[in-house]
């Protein structure tokens, strides 16, 4: 029998004694799909309408250049997943919480304040696209089609009043949709060989190629799942403090969450190519595709209408899984940060209200998209600071705690992000 916290509350110390609780085994090869779930919600995040909006500008604008870029923020993004996955899975708690508690007050206060502006610019890139997707499939218009997204996710959302598993099958499911959209765009589209070799070559080419790779890398390493997926393994796979107070049972437990993370954040990489090459093998900078209409309306012309419907699919699935696990994560910084609770009702129309705006008077949602990734791009080293700080702790993580390679390779991910963010803001201030 598993108990929940609430109810192993209530009974008596031996049988809540860790010599005593049962401990659920670990998973065998028969169990693997029971393993997977927490790292499939991440990986929404990470293929949401920014990233549609991002890698097509990048492809079209640069060909293959950009390539690198996604590759390398998704190899950055595997660390830092499965670092705020560890921490859940060693403390119980999530890294928000950790942070209140490990921190002084002003700076809690500092990391929450800029965690609900990036939750803002997150739901804008995430409304927005939905909006699209509804208006390029029904013509829906836009305003209307960032209601209808908002609704959705609040109702996808609602799935979680049922457990963690229907949530994640229905996130994880519409993750599917998308990468089943761009497998079969991507089949009619090709690849160049060559330009994915050259396209592996770290380089930029002007000003604009690095405003979008800070685009790209914030859609793909977004600071809202790194708060969000450490809420999400504590008693994900059993008892996980007490089964990991032993070397094995340790072992078990991060073979179990890399597996997840591995598939769920492969997946996502894929998906972010394809996206490139797709858009590097069908247009050009002067092709006139410079908007998510755009891409929608060459791909038809290129592949024809499955290939249009294809990508309107995928848009309006990122644009629905993506806005229920940001309001999601809004939650938890909240709860975490403060120790306090809003209606979802009342933090759904907050962060609603910036990217309402944007489509009632009328400005370009592409252009809202790219710029929202490169806010997200800013906020990264605000989540992944702590969560080196907390990590490599030994008196927090016990027998958890980072290895020196483990330390050293996060802050160098750290470096290169604030280094790239610092480079961007010294081009636009200089020109």
């Amino acid at each position: 029998m598993y108990l929940s916290k609430t109810e192993a509350a209530v009974l008596p110390t031996t049988l809540r004694s860790p010599a005593q609780r049962p401990v659920r085994p670990a998973p065998g090869r028969r169990r693997l799909w029971s393993m997977l779930g927490p790292a499939f919600v991440a990986a929404v995040a990470y293929v949401d309408p920014g990233n549609f909006a991002t890698n097509f500008s990048g492809g079209a604008a640069f060909g293959y250049t950009l390539l690198w870029v996604i590759v390398a923020a998704n190899l950055m993004a595997m660390l830092i997943q499965s670092l705020t996955a560890k921490l859940g899975l060693a403390t119980g708690r999530d890294l928000a919480t950790l942070c209140r508690e490990t921190m002084p007050k002003p700076v809690t206060r500092a990391l929450w304040l800029q965690a609900e502006a990036v939750a803002i610019a997150t739901d804008l890139a995430e409304i927005v696209g939905g909006a699209v997707a509804l208006y390029l499939l029904f013509g829906v218009p836009l305003p209307i089609g960032g209601v209808i997204t908002a609704v959705v996710a609040f109702i996808l959302l609602a799935a979680q009043s049922r457990g963690y598993r229907p949530f994640e099958r229905v996130i994880a499911g519409l993750l599917l949709v998308i990468g089943i959209g761009f497998g079969y765009t991507l089949l009619g589209a090709g690849v160049d060989p060559g330009g994915l070799a050259d396209g592996m070559v770290p380089s930029f080419e002007g000003a604009e190629s690095i405003v979008l790779a800070t685009g790209i890398l914030g859609a793909t390493v977004m600071p809202h799942v790194i708060y969000v997926h450490s809420a999400l393994t504590p008693g994900r796979y059993g008892d996980s403090v007490t089964a990991g107070r032993t070397r094995e049972g340790r072992g078990r437990l991060l073979r179990a969450q890399r597996i997840d993370i591995v598939v769920a954040m492969g997946l996502a990489g894929l998906v972010n190519a394809a996206m490139l090459v797709i858009a590097a093998q069908l247009f050009t900078s002067d092709s006139g595709v410079d908007s998510l209409e755009g891409v929608h309306a060459g791909l038809g012309d290129q592949l024809g209408t499955g290939a249009a419907l294809a990508f309107a699919l995928a848009l309006l699935a990122s644009g629905f899984a993506s806005s229920s696990v940001g309001t999601h994560a809004g939650q938890v910084v909240m709860a975490g940060f403060l120790k306090r609770h809003i209606p979802v009702l009342t933090r759904r129309l907050i962060t609603l209200a910036p990217a309402l705006a944007v489509l009632v008077l009328g400005g370009d949602p592409t252009t809202a998209l790219v710029w929202s990734q490169v806010v997200l791009s800013f906020g990264i080293p605000f989540a992944l600071v702590p969560l080196l700080w907390l990590t490599s702790r030994r008196d927090l993580m016990g027998g958890w705690v980072n290895r020196r390679t483990t330390t050293v390779a996060g802050c160098l991910v750290a470096v290169l992000i604030i280094g790239l963010n610092a480079h961007l803001l010294i081009g636009l201030a200089f020109g």
